[in-house]
């Protein structure tokens, strides 16, 4: 499956009104990672804007070391930012990510949420991943690439769906083509980053959890029951946990990492 160059290009001009990150498009059919090509790029002189597609992955990553399986008719992509944010603020950047692709997504008529910490779901199940890898320097970070898998017409487990699935099913198909998903998700990544920045963390947030669908799913921690009432600034998972002798009485909430609890999918693990 090869991109048009020129179609990706048409449709991205036609929906930026105010262009906030200067995309260099490097299109590839198969690539071993497209965060470690845009890696090797930035290593190369790169600049912010810098953009890796391919629609095949040999060696993908996903969250804390998992292999991503990126078969062919799938989107994958890596944008690169200089974000100037301390390490501690990391996860802000995959909030907007989410977000802004989820809101992009909806904009088209596809009913996307976000599954904390880093995925959209369509249907109840996984439609992307996110990966945000950073650089750092005296506690702040100096360069980020932020990586996107999607599903689009490749092969997906049974807790998966891909776009051309879902939109087989719809009276109208909202995305068209392949150029169209890469130019939406790119403005989609575009809208959360600029939101991020110029609106700043807590409207962000506010607009994250108003596309989560965890919101109020009650979860065990430790053996014990808690309901998800949010996620902080910093990205972690916000729990109201219930008290042993009195399932009315709820303690002060905890704060959970990323990576530190699973919420999931239907018959997997995740």
């Amino acid at each position: 499956m090869i991109l048009d160059r020129q179609k990706l290009e048409t449709a991205l001009q036609a929906g930026r009104k105010s262009p906030y990150l200067p995309f260099s498009l490097h299109l590839f059919e198969t690539v071993s990672s497209t965060n470690q090509i845009l890696w090797d790029l930035l290593a190369q002189g790169a600049n912010s804007g810098c953009v890796v597609i391919a629609t095949e992955q040999t060696a993908g990553r996903g969250q804390w070391g998992r292999q991503w399986m990126s078969q062919n008719g799938g989107l994958y992509l890596s944008v690169a930012i200089a974000p100037k944010l301390g390490v501690i603020n990391s996860y802000q950047l995959t909030l907007a990510t989410a977000w802004g692709i989820a809101k992009q997504l909806q904009s088209c008529g596809i009913p996307v949420e976000i599954k904390w910490p880093n995925d959209l779901v369509l249907s109840s199940r996984k439609l992307c991943g996110i990966l945000t890898e950073t650089k750092v320097r005296q506690g702040q970070i100096t360069q980020a690439v932020i990586g996107v898998g999607m599903n689009w017409a490749n092969p997906v487990p049974e807790t998966g769906i891909n776009l051309e699935m879902w939109q087989a099913n719809q009276p109208t198909r909202p995305i068209s083509c392949l150029e169209m998903l890469v130019s939406t998700v790119l403005l989609g990544i575009e809208s959360g980053i600029q939101c991020l920045f110029q609106e700043g963390v807590n409207i962000l947030v506010s607009r994250y959890l108003g596309l989560l669908t965890n919101m109020g799913d009650r979860v065990y921690v430790n053996d014990a029951i808690g309901t998800i009432v949010g996620v902080t600034n910093t990205g972690e998972l916000r729990v109201c946990m219930e008290t042993s002798e009195l399932k009315s009485v709820k303690t002060p909430e905890i704060h959970l990492q990323p990576g530190t609890i699973s919420l999931g999918y239907c018959n997997s693990s995740d």
